[in-house]
Parts: structure tokens; C-alpha cells; sequence
């Protein structure tokens, strides 16, 4: 059920992760495999779901081809509300030049609709540190804005 329901926001994430969609589905897929075989080591302390982001998060990062690539190559990702593709494209190069757990953070906050408590449990920290990491990206992304503005 989760899957069925969840599967376009999963790959969405899994797709800015690895930069590629095939990978991003290889992500989803083995996130979930994975999550079978070790289903015995879920003690429900958290959110099934974070559970199941936490694996195809790192799921998604093993898959990169690139982890140093600030970019994304022009990719089939699941369209925003805006429908500009340039300006997704420009943002998503600015996502990618964030440091790791900001630029994870805002994946899970903005592209998997994740409240801070779930993404909490994915990245294994607490609230605060998700709101004091998601304030940061935005100001870092606040700046990058005003410079092209300039």
C-alpha cells in the first residue's frame, strides 16, 4: 500500500539522488528489497514510513554515479507545480551545491512532503537539527537567489 501510494514521491527523491531516473527506480526497488529482508529489524520506535525513506535514502546514494556532480543531466523527474524547466533545472543545480544533510533535508521536506519529525527519523537526528539544517539551506539558497539577482 505505502508503495503504491508513495512510489511517484520515492523516485522523485531517489532521482535527485542519483541524478538519473533508471538508477532512481534500481533505488526504489532495492530500498524496498532490502526492507523485506530485514523486515524483523523494524521495532516500531518510529514512523514505518521514515523507516522505509531512511532505506531507499541510502539505497539512492549507493546508486550514484556521481556523488560530486553539482548538476543534473536533462532527466525525465516528475514535473513541479511551476512547469519551468529551466528554473527547476537552475534550482535543482543550487539543491545539489548544498552539504549533504541540507540538501538531504530539503529533498525529504520539499520533493517527498515529509514533516520534520519524519525527516528526523530518516536522517537520524532530532527535530531541531531538521530545523536548524532546513534554515540553513534556505538562507544559502536565499543568498544564491540574491546574487542573480544582482
Amino acid at each position: 500500500m505505502l508503495y503504491r501510494e508513495r512510489y511517484r514521491h520515492f523516485l522523485r527523491v531517489a532521482c535527485l539522488i542519483t541524478g538519473e531516473e533508471e538508477r532512481a527506480h534500481d533505488a526504489v526497488q532495492e530500498g524496498f528489497a532490502a526492507l523485506i529482508r530485514s523486515r524483523d529489524a523494524y521495532r516500531g520506535e518510529g514512523p514505518l514510513e521514515a523507516w522505509v525513506w531512511r532505506a531507499i535514502v541510502n539505497e539512492a546514494k549507493k546508486q550514484r554515479r556521481n556523488p560530486l556532480a553539482l548538476a543534473f543531466p536533462d532527466q525525465t523527474l516528475p514535473s513541479t507545480e511551476n512547469g519551468d524547466r529551466e528554473r527547476d533545472r537552475i534550482l535543482r543545480t543550487w539543491i545539489a551545491s548544498l552539504p549533504e544533510r541540507q540538501r538531504m533535508a530539503v529533498y525529504l521536506r520539499y520533493y517527498a512532503d515529509l514533516d520534520y519529525r519524519a525527516i528526523a527519523a530518516v536522517l537520524a537526528v532530532k527535530v531541531g537539527t531538521v530545523s536548524a539544517t532546513l534554515s540553513a539551506a534556505h538562507n544559502r539558497l536565499r543568498e544564491q537567489l540574491q546574487e542573480v539577482s544582482r
